[in-house]
């Protein structure tokens, strides 16, 4: 069975179970080939609920190998055994539950897709239990409580009245999960199974044809059998407004009233400014460019009968090396109010002289927006405080004008390094150094593993439970760069716990 007919049927097994279809629910995930941990324990929750201890039993026990550290699982069947009256094994259990919460007071198995919140005081509690049916009622005293310190929230009060059922030397009533409550699969992959359309429908935006709706392939025309004797002007010519322009020049817009143009597009020029700045229209788009990046040309059919056509003068002439320098002045009358448009275009030109925007390769990719001019220090600093990552393990990197190799960033090299900042824009690479062992012992982090994790990409760091995890940078709230065993990599937070020596 593959991955998304097991995730689609998971999906079915729990709607069913949501509205109390206990038989259904149970065989669609009977149903499903090489279930995983999760499935098994679903499968002994509905067992369970239908009173079939053995099979209950026998499923609680397949979660359990699939997954040793299931805390839940070990808390599931020990209520398993103690329905079937096997105090023994269900204190065992129970006991093995505890130790699975590895001293925490809870456990939420949200992140797992199990809405339930194991609690230590309640785990406890069935300890407790367990040893009243066997006569221990001073080890039940002890658990109880044990079990008091650590309760939490006003509605573990039940702990306070099996206290003083104990004293009494009578039983109390056994903490179970709720009804109905299972394993869910991700909502993200279960999303994943719906078919998307991801070309979509086509849509009319422009057609010389009024009302024309039609978005689909034209059938073949036939085929004339004399030419017209003069071509007709295309439609499109007469709909255009302006002077048709060539662009000579790739143009970079600054500006939200500016137009992004590459060499050869054609414009057509509204009305052109005093200060070199011409309105254009472009691809249905209407905006600012620089004139002096752009030459008329003459869009007409010269294909008259018997006219004879010199193809030389048809090409155009070789565009310039250099481009001729921007504009200084923005003449922005023809879109918007000249007041605001001029004091907007003058903020613009201050803030492009005092930020520069830094692009930063990492095993992720960040920005930062600097200074120009800033010391290698001062620069070393900003990435370190955006990586979040100790400076001394970070060595930085940038490539020179005309060479792929990477040099190494340091303060005689920043001067050049600055110069090669094109429009504000700047990339750097950053790596770690390859003894890690420099890096400052106070500063790192240690952690330990809660559960083993599988790399499925290569930037993953795969590890075991119970391995020591240092800690190098937080990528988010929800993953962490490491290293376990001299790799290196990046790995789920709620995995992992501080180590505490």
């Amino acid at each position: 069975m593959s991955l998304v007919e097991t995730i689609r049927q998971w999906d079915e097994g729990v709607a069913a179970a949501d509205k109390k279809d206990w038989p259904a629910a149970l065989q669609l995930f009977s149903e499903i080939q090489e279930p995983n941990s999760k499935i098994y324990f679903n499968i002994g929750c509905l067992c369970l609920i239908n009173g079939d201890l053995n099979a209950t039993e026998k499923a609680f026990d397949n979660s359990i190998c699939k997954d040793e550290h299931l805390a839940v699982a070990f808390f599931q069947r020990g209520i398993t055994f103690y329905k079937k009256q096997k105090y023994e094994e269900a204190l065992r259990d129970f006991q093995k539950t505890f130790h699975e919460l590895r001293g925490n007071q809870l456990i939420d198995y949200k992140l797992l897709g199990l809405w339930y919140k194991l609690y230590a005081c309640e785990v406890l509690h069935n300890v407790a239990l367990a040893h009243a049916q066997l006569n221990e009622w001073e080890k039940a005293e002890e658990n109880l409580l044990k079990a008091l310190n650590l309760k939490t929230e006003a509605k573990h009060s039940h702990i306070d009245r099996a206290l003083g059922s104990i004293l009494k030397h009578k039983l109390f009533d056994l903490v179970e999960l709720p009804m109905g409550e299972l394993f869910r699969p991700n909502k993200h992959h279960v999303a994943q199974l719906e078919k998307k359309d991801y070309l979509g429908k086509a849509k009319v935006l422009a057609s010389v044809v009024h009302q024309d709706a039609f978005s689909g392939f034209a059938p073949l025309q036939p085929q004339v059998q004399s030419v017209p004797p003069r071509p007709k002007t295309p439609e499109i010519l007469r709909a255009l407004e302006g002077e048709p322009h060539r662009v000579c020049y790739e143009f970079f817009p600054e500006t939200a009233k500016e137009l992004s143009l590459l060499p050869g597009n054609i414009v057509f020029v509204l009305q052109k400014g005093a200060d070199n700045w011409a309105t254009v229209i472009f691809n249905g788009k209407k905006g600012l460019v620089p004139y002096n990046y752009l030459e008329p040309v003459e869009l007409t059919l010269s294909s008259k009968k018997g006219q004879e056509t010199n193809q030389s003068e048809d090409l155009p002439k070789p565009l310039k090396d250099e481009p001729p320098e921007r504009p200084a002045v923005l003449d922005t009358s023809m879109l918007n109010a000249k007041d605001t448009e001029d004091s907007s275009a003058k903020e613009g030109e201050q803030e492009e002289l005092k930020t520069c925007i830094i692009k930063v390769h990492f095993t992720y990719t960040v920005t930062i927006q600097v200074k120009p001019g800033l010391s290698y220090s001062d620069l070393l600093e900003q990435v370190c405080k955006k990586l979040q990552h100790h400076p001394r393990g970070i060595i930085l990197r940038y490539k020179k004008n005309s060479s792929s190799e990477k040099v190494c960033l340091d303060d005689s090299e920043m001067e050049i390094a600055w110069s090669q900042a094109k429009k504000g824009h700047f990339t750097l690479w950053c790596e770690l150094t390859e003894n890690k062992e420099n890096l400052p012992k106070e500063d790192l982090t240690q952690l330990v593993a809660l559960h083993c994790y599988k790399a499925t990409q290569p930037e993953d760091l795969e590890f075991q439970t119970g391995d020591i995890i240092t800690l190098l940078s937080k990528v988010n709230e929800e993953w962490f760069e490491g290293q376990c065993k001299e790799n290196v990599g990046i790995f789920p937070a709620a995995f992992v716990e501080e180590y505490i020596k």
